[in-house]
């Protein structure tokens, strides 16, 4: 993205919605585009598992979209956005899927993968909360 003047604008409209606009990029042409390609992306991929599973339902793979969340916040990425590597997200989603199958090689029940893996996001949660409150006083005490 950072390759091409549109990746520039939407690093720019993340950043800074009143910025970009100042900078002339036109933010509501911008931000409509990317809905609907997220949109269309999310269309073609519901019905590429609708054809992969030979059927359709809204709740197909909640549990999937749940553990992308789970992962993607126990590698480090906020959940109001702004901050996150693709290492993070790496290293989220093995652990997670280290877990997963860990607990199913022990004795206990498998409902505990469920309670481990809720511990660790609590704690993912909140280890990003209290960085996110010390880049924030850094950041504050760099300025005075």
């Amino acid at each position: 993205l950072h390759h091409s003047p549109w990746g520039n604008w939407i690093f720019a409209l993340g950043g800074d919605k009143e910025s970009a606009r100042n900078a002339g990029i036109p933010v509501n042409r911008l931000k409509i585009g990317l809905f609907v390609l997220a949109s269309t992306a999310a269309a073609l991929s519901g019905v590429c598992e609708a054809v992969l599973s030979n059927s359709a339902t809204t709740t197909t793979n909640f549990a999937l979209i749940f553990n992308t969340i789970i992962a993607v916040v126990i590698g480090g990425v906020l959940l109001t956005g702004g901050f996150g590597t693709v290492a993070g997200i790496f290293f989220g989603t093995a652990t997670l899927a280290i877990v997963q199958q860990g607990i199913g090689y022990t004795p206990f029940d498998r409902n505990l993968s469920s309670l481990i893996i809720g511990v660790m996001l609590l704690i993912a949660v909140l280890m990003n909360d209290t960085i996110r409150k010390m880049a924030t006083s850094m950041s504050t005490s760099k300025k005075k």
